[in-house]
Order: structure tokens, then C-alpha cells, then sequence
């Protein structure tokens, strides 16, 4: 399963980091990734619609989900029952949330591994016949930070572009008060970067960072269609 995951995915990633330090930043690694995490977002870009426009329908037929709950509360199983012919008439598919984060996961998971290896002589076997090994090993963005290194001034930029994130994708209700778990989600999310990014090298905090802004101008954008869009 190991090897498999690393073919069909890690290594192919690999190979696209490599071309772009190669032939696009021009052997800027910290170009090279945030490039490579732009290329990710746009790819998962249908999925993240799907898993947006369904938590705006699911904020909208909260009223209905509430008084299901309310009259079945001693009868889950027909409480189930209800809240899945809820879901079946507004065309609602409940676990879109996880679907979006089982997509991302995998991903993140091979980032991860690129990133932990680095472009080293050893990580340049799992490079493919048509891209050459690069010449030039520089491990900074813009020559200022070593990426390969935990960085403060990443970790500080990560927590307030998750902070940014979090109150960009802040669910309201359409009485317009704010879900209270998500309220506390919006300080968890800069909270456990704080906690997690100053391990790491500055390499997957720039991942996070890019991944963080890219998703605040992507959800202006799936928010402005989802609006124009008639919700069905």
C-alpha cells in the first residue's frame, strides 16, 4: 500500500516540484512550493464547491433539522430517518465535509514526505526519465528564509492567514448570529498552528500559508457562485 501511494501520488508530485524549481522559478524552492500548492488547490477546486455549496444548504434547512430533532428526540431512529429524507429532498450529501477532508488528507500526506526528504541525491531516484535532476540545490524563498528550517516569521504569518481563513469561512445562521461551534473553531484552527508549524520545517508552513490565503480568495469566489446560482 506504501509503494502504491507513493507511485501514484507522492512521486508524481515530487516530479512536479522539481520541474517547477527547475523551469519556473528558476531555482527558488520557496517559489517552487508555493507554486506546487496553488497547482493542488486548483485541482481540488470541484470538490471544494461541492463541500461549500452543501454547508450553505445545511445552514439553511437548519430550522427543519432543529424540529426534527426537537420531535423525535426520544425516537433516533426515526429521527435518522427524517433528518435523511431532509437531506434526500434538498439534495444534500451530510458527509461532503468529510469526503473534502478524506481528498485533502492524502495529499497533505505526500507534502509532507516531499518536503521532509527535500531535494536531496537520495530523493532524485524518484525522479521520471524526461526530467533532469536539478544542478542547483537552493533551499530558500527569495533568499531570505531556509525553508528546510523551522521559521518564526512563517509560523506567524500561518496563524494569522488561518485566523484570516477561519473568519472568511465563519457559518452563520440566517438569523445572521454566528454557529457557536464554529465561532470557537475560528481560534482553534491559528491555535493548533501555533502548537504544530514551530516543529516543522518552514517548508510545510509555506504550504499551510498558501494553502490558508488561496483558500480565503477561493471561497470569495465559490460564495459569489453559489449566490448567483439559484440553491436547489
Amino acid at each position: 500500500m506504501s509503494s502504491l501511494f507513493h507511485l501514484i501520488l507522492t512521486q508524481p508530485l515530487f516530479n512536479l516540484l522539481v520541474a517547477l524549481y527547475k523551469y519556473v522559478t528558476f531555482n527558488d524552492l520557496g517559489l517552487a512550493i508555493i507554486a506546487l500548492t496553488l497547482i493542488v488547490r486548483f485541482i481540488l477546486y470541484p470538490v471544494f464547491y461541492k463541500g461549500l455549496k452543501s454547508q450553505m444548504l445545511m445552514q439553511k434547512i437548519q430550522p427543519e433539522i432543529q424540529q426534527v430533532q426537537q420531535q423525535y428526540k426520544t425516537n433516533k431512529e426515526e429521527q435518522a430517518r427524517a433528518l435523511m429524507a431532509i437531506y434526500k429532498e434538498n439534495k444534500i450529501n451530510p458527509f461532503s465535509s468529510i469526503i473534502y477532508i478524506a481528498v485533502q488528507l492524502p495529499i497533505l500526506i505526500a507534502v509532507y514526505r516531499i518536503f521532509f526528504k527535500g531535494l536531496t541525491t537520495e530523493s532524485f531516484t524518484d525522479l521520471y526519465s524526461f526530467i533532469s535532476a536539478p544542478t542547483v540545490i537552493n533551499h530558500h524563498l527569495l533568499g531570505i528564509v531556509d525553508i528546510t528550517q523551522p521559521s518564526m516569521i512563517i509560523v506567524a504569518i500561518a496563524v494569522l492567514a488561518q485566523y484570516w481563513q477561519a473568519k472568511t469561512s465563519m457559518a452563520k445562521q440566517q438569523s445572521g448570529k454566528v454557529a457557536p461551534m464554529t465561532k470557537y473553531m475560528v481560534y482553534i484552527g491559528p491555535l493548533l498552528t501555533l502548537i504544530i508549524l514551530p516543529k516543522l520545517s518552514a517548508a510545510i508552513g509555506l504550504y499551510w500559508v498558501t494553502t490558508s490565503i488561496f483558500s480565503v480568495f477561493q471561497q470569495h469566489l465559490i460564495n459569489k457562485q453559489l449566490y448567483q446560482e439559484p440553491v436547489q
